[in-house]
């Protein structure tokens, strides 16, 4: 086989990865509860249906949550137990239709506080098995296939379409949907996802489940290695520090819609703007992270995203952030793509669900936590709460450089599709010294 041809063998492989990834990513951020299409569409009906305070609604995204927190709960049982012998497809096939008839439940219902929190907790509750099946099948794939930084960079496009319709339409269908329809589209989407899981591409699946990476081994050997696993806590610990961002969410609604007196649509504009300003910049990275080792990039990426709220704290009109909002969006990207493909590296072998629920978790306890936080520094002062949100966020993402020297320097020594003989070998005697036997 010629260069050529093998380039052109691997070009066509990883174009039915991405082929197979894009809607299964596109189709779990759809439905994802915490996501920014229901995750505002609820905010919306607490705020002006259930007229409920900042702190309120903050409260209700942070305790609903609770799921989310407890993921590596989820991920654990994804790499223990394969149900209906379909490993990560079985999820899919199991817990969609569980999360539609809760939606379904939901749409006929009556709208009240305590209706939508069981709701919401359910959902955030069945979503998660699907999430972690979908999570943990992207990592093992990245790292079979030494494409952990091309599937992060797919990853952060595809999740941000969800986001980006969620913000343009959020606002659009709180003000012309009732619950009941809104609630029913969801049930459509998670229906969708079961359909999905009948699809069993050669090019992830043809013998994922048999390569080195994906060997496990019993709960008691499984816990040890994640414990034992140091590549494991500077991952995390990013991922915790990069999503603490007070000023975000919940502050920045108020302040937008009620001391700057713009509509609701404003706010979900610019998060639009927002997430759009990313893409470009994760196009970017999937090209870099072929070029040049994951160590530049994780120090890149984290000096270029310290200041990236600061500019929020001199918003004087709606206006303002709304031109704001693409220059911070794109200050994140670099860094976001960076710590994805940190943890997909970071994975111990066999418990890729595991970390990467353990991620995600810690990605919404931080985002909701830093929220709540948020909303107590905003309210504290009428004038200046804002700008010490801002500020706060700040010192958060220049704590994340002194932990970048905590990373195992062999795991980031590479760039994205280079072979790494040592990370190999460490893998090989992980998995040789804790198998049951």
């Amino acid at each position: 086989m010629t260069l050529a041809s093998s380039k052109a063998d691997e070009s066509g492989t990883t174009a039915k990865i991405f082929g197979y990834f894009t809607p299964l990513t596109l189709l779990v951020y759809l439905v994802m509860p915490h996501g920014y299409l229901l995750d505002f569409a609820t905010s919306y009906m607490l705020k002006d249906q259930l007229h409920a305070s900042a702190t309120e609604v903050s409260t209700f995204r942070l305790l609903t949550a609770i799921p989310v927190y407890l993921s590596v709960v989820f991920g654990l049982t994804r790499d223990l137990w394969s149900p209906l012998g379909m490993r990560d497809r079985g999820y899919f096939l199991i817990f969609a239709p569980v999360t539609a008839a809760v939606f379904a439940w939901m749409a006929f219902a009556q709208l009240t506080y305590t209706g939508l929190f069981i709701g919401m907790l359910l959902v955030m509750f069945f979503w998660r098995f699907v999430a972690a099946g979908q999570w943990a099948l992207l990592a093992l794939v990245g790292q079979e296939k030494l494409m952990s930084g091309r599937l992060s960079a797919l990853w952060n496009i595809v999740a941000s379409i969800p986001y980006i319709a969620g913000a343009l339409a959020s606002g659009w269908i709180a003000e012309h949907l009732p619950p009941r329809q809104t609630f029913i589209m969801m049930a459509v989407l998670s229906l969708l996802t079961f359909f999905f899981a009948f699809w069993k591409p050669k090019s992830v699946f043809g013998h994922a489940y048999d390569q080195p990476q994906a060997k496990g081994s019993d709960l008691i050997g499984d816990i040890r290695r994640l414990l034992g696993h140091r590549a494991i806590y500077p991952a995390v610990l990013i991922m915790f520090m990069f999503q603490f961002s007070p000023g975000s969410n919940t502050p920045l609604q108020f302040y937008l819609t009620n001391q700057l007196h713009a509509s609701d649509a404003v706010y979900t504009d610019y998060y639009a703007i927002f997430a759009v300003a990313f893409i470009p910049v994760f196009f970017v990275y999937g090209w870099l992270c072929k070029r040049m080792s994951l160590r530049a990039l994780l120090w890149i990426g984290t000096i270029i995203t310290i200041p990236q709220m600061m500019p929020l704290a001199f918003v004087d009109s709606a206006q303002t952030a709304l031109w704001l909002a693409l220059p911070i969006g794109m200050m994140g990207g670099v860094a976001a793509g960076a710590y994805y493909d940190l943890a997909m590296r970071s994975c111990p072998p066999g418990l890729q669900g595991t970390l990467m629920m353990l991620v995600d978790g810690m990605y919404l306890l931080s985002y909701r936590g830093g929220d709540l936080v948020g909303a107590k520094i905003y309210s504290s002062s009428p004038t200046h709460g804002f700008l010490y949100c801002a500020l706060a966020t700040t010192a958060v993402y220049a704590l994340i450089l002194p932990v970048i020297l905590l990373i195992p320097k062999d795991l980031i020594a590479t760039a994205d599709g280079e072979a790494n003989p040592r990370v190999e070998q460490e893998m090989l005697a992980e998995i040789a010294a804790t198998s049951p036997t």
